[in-house]
């Protein structure tokens, strides 16, 4: 069976109001690029049917402005500022044939690059930069079998590139 994984880190936050690191929430290009990012999910069929969102108010806003529709959603507390382990083990407990977890840096950046077989030719794939999206596909039948270094990369994008191309269709890597 084919599970899929879409790793994703929230959009950009702001830092004008004086709260919490938890409570802040995106800023202007944050919700701009979270938008973005929701419809280059659509365009190319990368739809989650569970999602694991971490519970800072950047990643529900990013999840929210995504606006797609997704069977299953947990706001999981362990997805905030995660080591590897907790990582792992979120994606470990989902369900879903698609998979898509939003969380923080550094966290998705090292999980990211310790799951890919091969990772992909991405100059911003190590610093995986705010809303960056990391599509793989793993050859498992349940994600509690799931492995580091077994992802095969199906695509990675961050904002910016989306936005500068309409219609853009992600090539095979």
């Amino acid at each position: 069976m084919l599970l899929r994984l879409i790793l994703m880190r929230h959009a950009k936050s702001s830092w004008k109001k004086p709260v919490s690191d938890h409570d802040r929430d995106l800023n202007k290009r944050g919700y701009l690029s979270a938008a973005t990012m929701g419809n280059w999910l659509r365009k190319n069929d990368f739809i989650p049917d569970e999602s694991l969102i971490s519970t800072s108010k950047r990643t529900k806003e990013t999840f929210k402005e995504l606006k797609i529709k997704s069977k299953k959603v947990q706001f999981l507390s362990n997805l905030y500022h995660p080591n590897l382990q907790e990582m792992l083990d979120a994606l470990k407990s989902a369900q879903g044939k698609t998979v898509l977890i939003i969380s923080h840096n550094t966290a998705c950046a090292e999980f990211a690059e310790k799951l890919a077989n091969v990772p992909p030719n991405h100059k911003r794939f190590y610093d995986f930069p705010t809303c960056a999206t990391w599509v793989a596909d793993f050859n498992i039948d349940s994600w509690r079998d799931v492995q580091f270094g077994t992802a095969k990369t199906v695509a990675f994008v961050i904002p910016r590139e989306v936005i500068c191309a309409d219609e853009l269709k992600y090539p095979n890597p």
